[in-house]
């Protein structure tokens, strides 16, 4: 019951400040509704990164990997600091000179706007069929799991999930629809604190009951009962092998940190560039200590489970079964309460920019081109509706899947990397046309998906039936076959971003644009950079190798 309590005050709360932050701001107008009137401040984009990205799919996801694999996942979290300072030293100062509401905004700005339509639609696409979905799916697992919902209500595993999922997608459509992205952000920035103190608790409490009141006695005994969970290195037969941080990895990190709308809306919304450098820098900084609330955990589940401390049956329910166990029932309750306001965070984060691509880059842009700011929100609000609701119906199917992570990280190289390519060479170039983006954007998006989904399955499977002609049995054997069959779908991505890139600048050399692209300033912003921010970038980075190599 105090647990309970403690969850209702907690999310109560937040609302209410949410609602008092936001009073104010113009929901009419496009610039008030979908970047909260430009006047973020570098505490509350750093707050907002942080939540939006740190929500179930990577607590309950990435702990789940981290159970099974080790500490070789926080790749996923170290990297990331490096790409938020690269977004923060180059990207977003381009970003802000044109004013832009959306990326899509800028690929039509320096290709045309068919290029920015099929962007914009790839985006939403992945939103509806992928993230969104995923997001539901890992939060409610958490939530379930903590709550022990299916017996509280009498009903079975599959009905409870049905439950959690409607109850949370409704809620933080409440939230990210009718409240605009200063509602999502003002929240984010409070949850923020709540889950950097919780996300650290866990694995405190957890080494505590390791190390019979000690932390260091914890770590010690981890690292010398399971060693092998304590190599960053990646094998060839791991899920991130150690040659894909210098291919498809930084790639990955590159698009979602610094041309995902859902992340760079935040600081889109900065009030002018030093504050979003600020946050951006404060942010990364933050995602140093990432591995301590989405890989640690993990860890520590797997030793319990291997001592009969903690019964796990699947990896990604180890998460929600340590914060069960290690919790007491009052923290218990205040932490669910923040994790569920970073599942609704993340749920908020796509959806406001969902809302955002379809109000700014479609229906004004195709449908109704005289629309005003105020019908422009009001439809994109519509919209976000009818894509909250096909986001819940998808969402209970993902049960079927081994790995949430995996499944996130694969299906977004469909419009990830094709998003990027273009972008890069929007960016690096000055004549390459309007048609190379079209075609670079089909080109990366069709062969990924044949790769992936046509000829990883033949190559796979024609080499697991040699083995099984051979006698192979040995699991581990079977396992190098499948690795070696073909190559990393993150070696895959690189591959064809390299190839999508050539393309474009060999259609740019046949046919280049007459006139030469010339970004113009809008004055939206004050675009005087932070004096700070280089130094502060290249200690971020070195203090990122540095961890690495420690772990190495």
């Amino acid at each position: 019951m105090i647990g309970i309590l403690s969850f209702v005050g907690f999310t109560a709360l937040v609302a209410i400040i949410s609602y008092v932050a936001t009073r104010k701001t113009d929901e009419s107008s496009s610039d008030g509704y979908f970047l909260g009137g430009r006047s973020l401040t570098a505490g509350v984009i750093a707050g907002s990164l942080l939540l939006t990205n740190l929500s179930t799919e990577q607590l309950v996801g990435l702990n789940g990997s981290a159970y099974t694999e080790g500490i070789l996942v926080m790749v996923w979290e170290t990297l990331a600091a490096i790409a938020m300072v690269v977004t923060a030293l180059y990207l977003l100062p381009r970003y802000l000179k044109s004013g832009l509401i959306t990326i899509p905004q800028f690929l039509a700005n320096r290709f045309d706007v068919t290029t920015k339509t099929l962007t914009s639609a790839l985006f939403l696409t992945g939103y509806v069929v992928v993230l969104l979905p995923t997001i539901l799916y890992s939060g409610s697992l958490a939530i379930s799991g903590m709550f022990d919902v299916s017996n509280v209500l009498g009903v079975s595993e599959n009905a409870a999930l049905w439950i959690c999922i409607w109850g949370i997608g409704i809620i933080g459509s409440i939230y990210a629809i009718f409240g605009g992205l200063k509602a999502v952000a003002v929240s984010d920035a409070i949850n923020a604190i709540g889950l950097l103190i919780g996300g650290i608790l866990i694995p405190v409490f957890g080494l505590l009951i390791i190390g019979e009141g000690s932390v260091t006695d914890g770590i010690s005994t981890l690292q010398t009962n399971i060693p092998e969970k304590f190599n960053a290195i990646g094998s060839s037969t791991s899920s991130v092998p150690f040659a894909t941080i210098f291919t498809g990895m930084m790639l990955v990190q590159l698009f979602y940190w610094g041309t995902n709308q859902q992340i760079i809306q935040r600081a889109l919304g900065a009030k002018n560039l030093k504050e979003g450098q600020k946050g951006l820098l404060l942010g990364s900084f933050i995602k140093i200590l990432g591995p301590l609330i989405v890989v640690l955990p993990g860890i520590i589940a797997f030793y319990m489970h291997q001592n009969e401390m903690l019964s796990v049956s699947e990896p990604d329910q180890a998460y929600g079964a340590l914060v069960k166990k290690v919790l007491p029932p009052e923290l218990l309750g205040f932490f669910a309460a923040v994790l569920f306001g970073a599942i609704l965070s993340s749920f908020n984060s796509v959806l406001n920019s969902a809302v955002t691509l379809f109000g700014v880059d479609i229906y004004k842009e195709h449908i109704n081109t005289s629309a005003d700011e105020k019908t422009t929100v009001k439809y994109g609000k519509r919209f976000g509706i009818a894509l909250a609701i096909g986001a819940m119906l998808i969402a209970p199917f993902l049960s079927e899947l081994d790995s949430i992570f995996d499944y996130l990280q694969r299906v977004n190289g469909i419009y990830s990397i094709p998003i990027l390519t273009i972008i890069f060479v929007g960016f690096m170039t000055k004549r390459v046309p309007a048609i190379a983006a079209k075609i670079g954007l089909l080109s990366g998006s069709i062969l990924y998906i044949i790769s992936e989904f046509v000829i990883r399955p033949m190559r796979v499977n024609a080499a697991l039936e040699e083995a099984s002609f051979m006698k192979i049995t040995s699991p581990s054997d079977l396992n190098i076959i499948e690795t070696n069959a073909y190559p990393h779908f993150l070696h895959i991505m690189a591959i064809l971003f390299v190839l999508n890139v050539i393309i474009m600048l060999l259609i740019g050399r046949i046919k280049p644009r007459k006139v030469a692209y010339e970004q113009v300033f809008t004055n939206a912003v004050n675009i005087t950079p932070w004096k700070y921010a280089k130094a502060v970038g290249v200690i971020i980075i070195i203090i990122v190798i540095g961890v690495y190599l420690y772990y190495s």
